[in-house]
């Protein structure tokens, strides 16, 4: 096994949260400018790479919320129920609706837009994880 890089794993303490959190601000920024899910799903999958080639694949796998095909079903079940939505509410599937939350006299506005996002990011971050953790732990790269 290749020695550690002290100043990589310093860096990659700090660099993975300011990755996800770079890939949140990207999620939510994309109903009004380029981003969203996708986009933000790979730099969720950018900073779990991080973590799988400095730490390796156990400690990446620990730092996702929920295991990776787990992840990638839900963001598709969200998705898919974001449209769905649509069509209950007598329109067709994907027809977004919205809504204004009003707490405290500021009006915050939801839409099934936002949970398709999250959908996609949960999605591209699951799936992908899945096959960078498969593609690292090939045995016949170890030899």
């Amino acid at each position: 096994m290749t020695p550690r890089s002290p100043l990589l794993e310093a860096v990659a303490k700090v660099a993975y949260w300011i990755m996800l959190a770079a890939s949140l601000w990207i999620l939510l920024r994309g109903h009004n400018a380029p981003g969203g899910g996708f986009i933000g799903g790979l730099v969720a999958v950018a900073a779990t790479s991080l973590v799988c080639i400095v730490y390796g694949v156990d400690d990446a796998r620990r730092r996702l919320p929920l295991d990776p095909m787990k992840l990638a079903v839900t963001g598709i079940l969200l998705a898919l129920g974001s449209g769905l939505i649509g069509m209950l509410a007598g329109g067709s599937f994907l027809t977004h609706q919205w809504w204004t939350l009003d707490i405290a006299g500021a009006g915050i506005k939801l839409s099934t837009v936002l949970v398709f996002d999250v959908g996609v990011y949960a999605a591209v971050w699951g799936a992908f994880a899945s096959y960078l953790f498969e593609l690292l732990n090939d045995p016949e790269a170890e030899a």
